[in-house]
């Protein structure tokens, strides 16, 4: 079952005896495990709240926890992480799990107890007997990446539920800082719940200034400056960059990935090539080809290739030490604008 599938059954008390989670999108994971918690364990009531991690303790102990009844209240909850024998190829141990123990429950769950299984894995071996019986006695919940088609779903599904609007440009800024990273995107898009409140709307200024940059996305604002010849905002980027703890060689290596993909494009545009084909040919996220499309315009293959030439001089210059790097970027930034 899917992630929401899962979700909606929980939420509605529809409540399995055996839960599967696997995955390594550790935001469905934690958010099912916090539902799963609240559902079945009244607050604050940890007296009946069991965690294993089953790289330090046998299933069969886990198993017997399950197997006796819970201390003053109707149901135990119990949360084993790391089950390493669900995978292709079991890991080492200095015990053996006893798998047998798991299966033979499986067959027939306590009602008083419910255990959860976090496998946070890629995958799982799905024709070995106990996955087998996972999936028919229990609930399997696959917790696996959003893709990236499915982002913007993602950012109105979390901005509805905190009854606030993203404006259409700001869907861009989201998709391109965040991109699939859940956790972080919830917190964004909480931060700018509070700023603009309940009803309130979330402009792309808003979004861009008050989200937390990464140092991929804050290189295509540093093209944008150069594009705008506007030396103050590239200075004022590059300072936010160094706050980040971004070396310039790392950044003008961001800068290079940005100016190649801008030729790129115009290349493979010329050549009649459209932005899905672009965007497989170049494997770039569809933001990035889709701003590098809107970029291409602006200069001729020529100019790009000049531009290129310049951060592989500056980038031999800081290498070789021939100028303090912070200054050596101001300079190439000069440069660039100047000479646009």
């Amino acid at each position: 079952m899917t992630y929401l599938d899962v979700l909606k059954q929980v939420k509605n008390k529809q409540i399995s005896p055996v839960y599967l989670l696997y995955g390594t999108e550790a935001f469905f994971i934690q958010n099912l495990k916090k539902q799963i918690t609240k559902a079945v364990l009244p607050a604050g009531d940890y007296e009946n709240l069991s965690a294993y991690d089953l790289a330090e303790t046998p299933i069969q102990e886990v198993i017997t926890d399950a197997e006796t009844y819970p201390f003053f209240g109707e149901r135990k909850l119990i949360i084993a992480q790391n089950p390493t024998f669900l995978k292709t190829k079991s890991e080492k141990l200095p015990f053996e799990h006893d798998v047998e123990a798991l299966q033979n429950y499986l067959a027939q769950p306590a009602e008083s107890s419910v255990v959860v299984i976090i496998a946070p894995f890629e995958k799982i071996d799905e024709r070995k007997k106990v996955s087998k019986l996972l999936k028919k006695n229990g609930t399997v919940a696959v917790c696996s990446p959003i893709k990236e088609h499915d982002i913007s779903k993602w950012i109105k599904n979390l901005t509805d539920n905190v009854k606030i609007t993203i404006a259409p440009d700001a869907y861009d800024v989201l998709e391109m800082e965040l991109a699939a990273n859940l956790h972080l995107l919830q917190n964004e898009i909480s931060k700018l719940a509070l700023f603009v409140g309940e009803g309130g709307t979330v402009t792309r200024d808003i979004a861009e200034n008050l989200i937390s940059h990464t140092s991929n996305s804050s290189s295509l604002r540093l093209v944008d400056a150069v594009i705008e010849r506007d030396l103050r905002k590239a200075i004022s980027i590059f300072k936010d960059l160094e706050k980040m703890k971004e070396e310039p060689i790392a950044l003008i290596g961001l800068l290079a990935f940005q100016f190649r993909t801008i030729l790129r494009v115009k290349l493979l545009k010329q050549k009649g090539y459209s932005q899905p084909q672009m965007q497989k040919q170049l494997g770039a996220h569809p933001y990035v080809i889709k701003v590098a499309m809107g970029r291409e315009q602006r200069f001729t293959t020529i100019a790009l290739q000049e531009i290129l030439n310049k951060l592989a001089e500056a980038d031999a210059t800081m290498k070789q030490g021939k100028m303090e790097k912070e200054i050596a970027f101001e300079l190439l930034l000069y440069d660039l604008i100047k000479s646009k």
